[in-house]
């Protein structure tokens, strides 16, 4: 219950959207809940040798001014007039912009993540906020305005994943400035740029199509509809420039998006969700607001919309439109049945991610998978002594190489695990390619970088003769694919090794990895948690004959979404399932092939 003796009307309005978020008057989701938290925590422990910010709501005052006295509507029932901030932006953009250094006065926070469904004026916010970057944005210690410091050149980017889309962020907020007398008569509006008046700099699009677009000194990056890019080169290029400017500040807003396995949204939403649970340590400097579904809320409920809708909050024709049009699209989507339009109306409307559906191997089952992890030691412990298959994908030299281990365990459960290989050399250029942090999984085990440009093949045999003597496996088999690897298996038959060639078609390998993904699904395999190996799961694309056969590819061929270690363990199951009585495998499965 409320405390009857605060005087409510007397609180800082961020202050007081967060404690009617704590206490229940607001219905929200639990990472709201969790946000708004974190602000009143902070609030307790301000201007403390280890938390060195305070919260000028005189810094918060000064955004949402610009926003009530100079920026106008540019679209909607609204348009032209004046922009009045609801309760939860407020909340949002207090926090962003009134916590400062307490001694210097720079913002506190150089981050933001803002996560929340189409219709919750995503776009009128990036639209008044470039141009505060470039108008309105200082810096000044806390409580004395008369010193506030304005950057010289601001460079301000509206970022977005194409060129139209950065345009279209641009072209509103030219209109906002052009129909706003305060704000028109300090900026340059032109047809193809907007530069301040005296203070020159740039507000402009940015995509990866951009040219020069590494060479700025961003004062403001807002990256709209992260969930759409499918890397993170932009946010990386333009946080790179972060550094030569006072205070710089990054705004991503999004909403949820279709490939919940691959998407750098989705891997942020993860990474700062652990955040907000106190699973990570709290990055201070980073903001972080996600209003959506939860997994346990019936999305036909229309009480639940609220929750990643904050506008459905209030009582006014916007949200009653607003909460029409989302009810009107919910009934088309899922009285036509039709996936599609369901998965679409999940992400845009109530802001839950969604599985890729473009024929991913592992498509509502990567859950699943990870649920079956153990620690590395125990993975060893359990597997001591046993049999084993090895599987090897010998991809091109300069490329991600994998070999993978099958143990059929006594209880009937298969437990797997792979290591991947790569020249060390290419790794770097390999990391900004395939947006993985090969060097990272390297010293932490998980692959092993080889000098030189190309995979030396004598690290492979290296490793397979460690696992095998200090582990105390016995390898029945190396299982391999023929491409690139006849001459170096003939060494390893050499060395004792038992070799046995695994021809690559459909008939092949359509039994295994059915029966592989089959283990998954029952709960029968056992994995060592490799980062690797699930980033190749996450990225396998099946590839199905007219008779349901089916074998693994990337979705494209020159795609940098590696599937290598998934590669190595399929071959290596080929031959561990061979005896098993829960299948039926026909003697030719390793004579046969089919070409697609």
């Amino acid at each position: 219950m409320p405390d009857s003796s605060i005087n409510w009307e007397d609180v800082h309005p961020t202050n007081r959207y967060a404690a009617e978020i704590v206490m229940g008057l607001r219905p929200a989701c639990k990472r709201e809940q969790q946000a708004c938290q974190r602000h009143l925590s902070d609030l307790e422990r301000q201007a403390t040798p280890k938390f060195p910010y305070v919260f000028d709501e005189s810094r918060a005052d000064r955004i949402f001014e610009w926003f009530e006295r100079c920026c106008r509507h540019v679209r909607g029932p609204f348009s032209g007039q004046l922009i009045e901030l609801l309760p939860f932006q407020k909340f949002d953009l207090g926090c962003v912009y009134g916590w400062v250094h307490m001694d210097s006065g720079k913002r506190r926070f150089t981050k933001a993540l803002h996560l929340r469904a189409r219709g919750n004026v995503k776009s009128t916010e990036m639209s008044g906020l470039s141009l505060y970057g470039m108008c309105g944005d200082c810096v000044y210690p806390p409580g004395q305005p008369h010193l506030k410091r304005y950057e010289e050149s601001p460079e301000v980017e509206c970022a977005a994943v194409d060129k139209q889309q950065a345009k279209r962020v641009w072209l509103d907020a030219k209109a906002m400035g052009e129909n706003s007398p305060d704000i028109s008569r300090r900026l340059r509006i032109k047809r193809t740029y907007i530069e301040h008046a005296k203070r020159g700099g740039w507000l402009r699009p940015l995509s990866k199509d951009t040219k020069n677009k590494d060479s700025g000194a961003p004062c403001l990056v807002i990256i709209d509809e992260y969930h759409a890019h499918p890397t993170s080169e932009i946010l990386d290029v333009s946080y790179s420039g972060f550094g030569k400017r006072l205070q710089s500040l990054m705004q991503i807003i999004s909403t949820a998006g279709k490939d919940a396995e691959n998407s750098p949204c989705k891997k942020e939403y993860d990474s700062l969700g652990k955040m907000l649970d106190g699973e990570t340590p709290m990055i201070d400097t980073y903001y972080v607001m996600i209003r959506e579904l939860e997994k346990a809320d019936d999305p036909h409920n229309e009480e639940n919309w609220i929750k990643a809708n904050p506008i459905l909050q209030e009582d006014n024709e916007y949200a009653q439109e607003l909460k029409k049009q989302i009810r009107i699209e919910h009934d088309e989507a899922y009285n036509s049945g039709d996936q599609h339009k369901i998965r679409e109306w999940l992400t845009k409307r109530v802001n839950l991610w969604q599985a890729d559906s473009e024929n991913k191997y592992m498509s509502g089952i990567m859950d699943k998978w990870k649920a079956l992890a153990v620690s590395r030691s125990a993975f060893l412990d359990l597997v001591r002594g046993y049999a084993t298959r090895n599987g090897l994908d010998l991809s091109k030299t300069t490329d991600l190489t994998g070999s993978g281990f099958v143990f059929r365990l006594e209880d009937g459960r298969y437990a797997v695990t792979a290591h991947g290989f790569m020249p060390e050399e290419t790794a770097t250029k390999h990391e900004h390619s395939d947006r993985v942090p090969y060097r990272q999984w390297a010293a932490e085990g998980w692959c092993t970088l080889t000098p030189g440009s190309v995979v030396d093949y004598s690290f492979i045999k290296s490793h397979i003769q460690q696992m095998e003597q200090n582990e105390s496996w016995f390898i029945e088999e190396v299982c391999y694919d023929p491409y690139n690897a006849t001459h170096f298996t003939q060494d390893l038959e050499a060395e004792g090794y038992n070799r046995v060639e695994i021809r690559q078609g459909v008939q092949t390998l359509s039994e295994p990895t059915k029966f592989f993904r089959e283990l998954i699904l029952r709960g029968l395999i056992v994995h060592d948690g490799s980062p690797l190996l699930t980033w190749c799961l996450s990225n396998a694309v099946e590839v199905a004959d007219n008779n349901g056969n089916i074998k693994l590819s990337k979705k494209h061929k020159d795609d940098s979404q590696r599937i290598d270690l998934l590669a190595a363990i399929i071959n290596a199951m080929v031959r561990a399932m061979v005896g098993d009585s829960t299948i039926n495998l026909n003697d030719h499965i390793l004579s046969e092939d089919f070409s697609f």
